[in-house]
């Protein structure tokens, strides 16, 4: 890929539902802390030249001895988040350079290069992408009161994921029209569609799991040792 990308790692949140004190990216993940995992993962991947990573103020001074500690040299700005998560990514696509960007969920460890890649290429064709992989459950739409109300066809659902890939300048522009507008978007993608842009779909992987709650951790785990495997560093 000769296209250079830059890549905005959001992990300002704190994050309720895995019921611990420490915010779940800082929670370890074998010998290091889910975000040094995440991050080593761009780290290592050729066509990222820049990476702006968004944490809570309290924060950025651990972050910044990280970078150090793993040799994260790509990281070029560790900068404070804002009040939502849509701003926290704007504040971190006002730090980078390059003209194509990602945006990544900071507990997403398990991400691999391939459906990067993929999600990339589709960005570079289509102008925006997104990680996706088809629903496997049948969804049931539901009222107030509990009622099913509709049953949408399986075939047409996706399971959104990080990273969301695009061109930065659309990415921008989207951003700064939705706080213009008051508008708060569930992912980046929403906030490129409300004008108008379409996005495209990039088939990823199961296995590009979100740590959220206490039961992610255990199979976030087999697959880091597993891919450890993979990679010659263990044996089983």
């Amino acid at each position: 890929m000769r296209e250079k990308w830059g890549v905005v790692i959001v992990a300002a949140g704190r994050g309720s539902r895995m019921g611990t004190k420490e915010s779940k990216q800082y929670l370890r993940l074998g010998d290091k802390p889910i975000l040094v995992h995440t991050l080593e993962l761009f780290q290592r991947m050729d066509f990222v030249e820049e990476i702006a990573l968004v944490v809570g103020d309290q924060d950025i001074e651990r972050c910044q001895q990280w970078a150090k500690e793993y040799s994260l040299l790509k990281v070029t700005s560790i900068i404070s988040g804002g009040t939502e998560r849509q701003y926290s990514v704007f504040r971190g696509l006002q730090s980078l350079k390059s003209e194509w960007v990602m945006v990544h969920d900071g507990v997403r460890p398990l991400v691999s290069e391939k459906a990067v890649r993929g999600c990339c290429a589709r960005a570079l064709q289509d102008g925006a992408a997104v990680l996706a992989v088809p629903v496997k459950d049948t969804i049931k739409q539901v009222d107030e009161t509990g009622v099913i109300v509709a049953t949408p066809d399986r075939k047409s659902l996706w399971a959104i994921q990080t990273p969301q890939a695009f061109r930065r300048d659309l990415l921008m522009e989207a951003h700064e029209s939705a706080i213009a507008n008051g508008f708060l978007g569930t992912d980046d993608a929403m906030v490129v569609e409300r004008m108008g842009t379409s996005v495209v779909v990039a088939e990823g992987e199961y296995t590009n799991i979100k740590i959220t709650t206490p039961e992610d951790l255990p199979w976030a785990e087999y697959l880091m040792a597993e891919r450890r495997v993979m990679r010659g560093e263990e044996k089983i």
